[in-house]
């Protein structure tokens, strides 16, 4: 199967093509096609010799083996190991964390990783949507989520009443967070610096968006939730 990979730390230069045998599932695991591998900051800074790369290496350094990157994706399960049940075969599904601790992320056509890390796409949800709901939507879920500050769990209702801000809600996280926040009933302020960026907050449901490069953030804000927000994200 086709992949890419890099044997030393560094910039795009040193991704590489490259052919892999086709791994096989084991217990407990499942294979995934591959349709969409998602890009995460991780992924680069972990490639460049920063603070999420797990093998210890440094800019420059050659690795003891070779790693395939990016840790999200979406796909179809086309086979699955002992104590997985067959009828999962043919699913459609997004995948979070592959890379984790692993020489094995997807971007390559196959990646073989526990069940559990293979969660169902709806048919509805495209492969595009699935291959980017893994960190930046548990990021976003999290900072809803936290303890002392929010609810346990997220849904209609948990934020009724509430008023969060998401500071650059056109980025992933910042989109995601947006949405689950509005689905779960909050009232959003958001931040952003562009024409641009306030169409895509807005297009997630964002109901106050402040463009700070063209009015002063903080009077903004007062203006709209003059007793403060509940939460930032």
């Amino acid at each position: 199967m086709k992949a890419i990979a890099y044997t030393r730390r560094g910039g795009p230069e040193v991704l590489e093509p490259v052919e892999r045998p086709m791994p096989e599932p084991g217990p407990g695991e499942v294979r995934v096609r591959v349709r969409v591998s998602g890009v995460n900051p991780t992924d680069w800074k972990a490639r460049g010799g920063g603070p999420t790369d797990w093998k210890g290496a440094a800019p420059g350094q050659v690795l003891p083996a070779p790693q395939v990157p990016h840790q999200d994706g979406a796909g179809l399960v086309d086979a699955v190991g002992e104590g997985v049940d067959r009828g999962l075969v043919g699913r459609r599904v997004w995948i979070w964390e592959a890379a984790w601790m692993r020489p094995d992320g997807t971007a390559q056509e196959y990646v073989v990783l526990p069940e559990r890390q293979a969660v169902p796409l709806p048919e509805h949800a495209s492969y595009d949507l699935g291959a980017c709901l893994g960190i930046p939507g548990f990021t976003a879920h999290r900072a809803l989520t936290l303890p002392g500050s929010g609810p346990d769990r997220l849904g209609p209702g948990a934020w009724d009443g509430r008023t969060v801000l998401v500071a650059g809600g056109a980025g992933a996280v910042g989109n995601a967070a947006i949405q689950l926040a509005r689905w779960s009933g909050a009232t959003v302020v958001t931040t952003v610096s562009s024409p641009e960026k306030a169409r895509l907050a807005r297009a997630a449901g964002a109901e106050h968006v402040v463009d700070y490069r063209a009015e002063d953030a903080a009077t903004a804000i007062r203006a709209v939730a003059p007793r403060g927000v509940d939460l930032v994200v």
